[in-house]
């Protein structure tokens, strides 16, 4: 059915030791979403991001998928692209570049089988679709920051995913590989739908067709136009809003610090 989402998140419960990271969180993703994940740090945003692609089992709750590549709707290996964090990424591993957009393919594949001719064509495809085919053989150390980026969404576009997932992609980039992120991700979001957990949402303010608001529980999960009251209750600290129609800033007003109106 068109109006069936793609991704169901039903009472997801999870956390780490005795301590409580996600409290019955329910969450869709839409065939054509662009769907912002915002909240303070240890919020849960990583976390749930990594029930929902199948690397930690929800203590409760289930994820159910209605992928339009089809498989089984509780198990989405190998359907799914997942870019994590940009610092976490060791550049002093010794890969090339193209290597590790090839290693993209492992999902779909039997890991004892070699490379096929189709996984090397697919790889050198999605070097050529974000621009790094010159940059094939290049070390990982050897390229910038926003190169680097670029080259780890190919790495999670080579399987051809049915969604694509985003952990902070603007972190630890220029202004300039930022701008040539988010024109890449409005590119790409004409074909696939985009999940992206962020701190700086307004990098994104013309594409974000929908927000989640988490921090521990589910806040929030609609129109990307929130009211103070509800950043306020999700922070759990005085917020200031900027236009663009979303969050941009989060303002703590802590006791050793004069209040902003007094700030230079």
């Amino acid at each position: 059915m068109p109006d069936t989402p793609l991704i169901e998140v039903r009472g997801v419960t999870f956390g780490y030791g005795r301590e409580v990271v996600l409290d019955h969180v329910d969450l869709n993703v839409e065939p054509r979403d662009f769907l912002a994940v915002i909240g303070p740090n240890g919020g849960g945003k990583t976390t749930l991001l990594k029930v929902i692609l199948g690397l930690v089992r929800p203590w409760s709750g289930e994820v159910i998928f209605h992928l339009p590549s089809g498989g089984d709707p509780r198990d989405p290996r190998g359907r799914l692209g997942y870019v994590p964090q940009f610092s976490t990424f060791d550049k002093d591993f010794p890969l090339r570049l193209g290597d590790m957009v090839l290693m993209g393919r492992l999902g779909r594949r039997n890991l004892l089988r070699p490379y096929s001719r189709a996984d090397r064509a697919a790889a050198d495809q999605a070097l050529e679709r974000l621009h790094l085919e010159p940059l094939a053989r290049a070390h990982v150390a050897e390229v910038s920051g926003g190169q680097l980026q670029r080259a780890l969404i190919a790495r999670a576009l080579v399987s051809s995913p049915d969604v694509l997932f985003l952990d902070e992609p603007t972190a630890s980039i220029d202004a300039e590989s930022r701008e040539t992120l988010r024109e890449l991700l409005a590119d790409l979001n004409r074909t696939i739908p985009i999940v992206v957990v962020t701190h700086d949402v307004t990098s994104f303010a013309p594409m974000v067709s929908r927000i989640a608001c988490i921090n521990r529980r589910l806040f929030y999960h609609g129109d990307p136009d929130l009211s103070r009251e509800v950043m306020e209750e999700v922070y759990g600290c005085p917020v200031e809003l900027v236009t663009h129609g979303v969050p941009h800033r989060v303002l703590d007003h802590h006791h050793d610090e004069p209040p902003p109106e007094h700030r230079r």
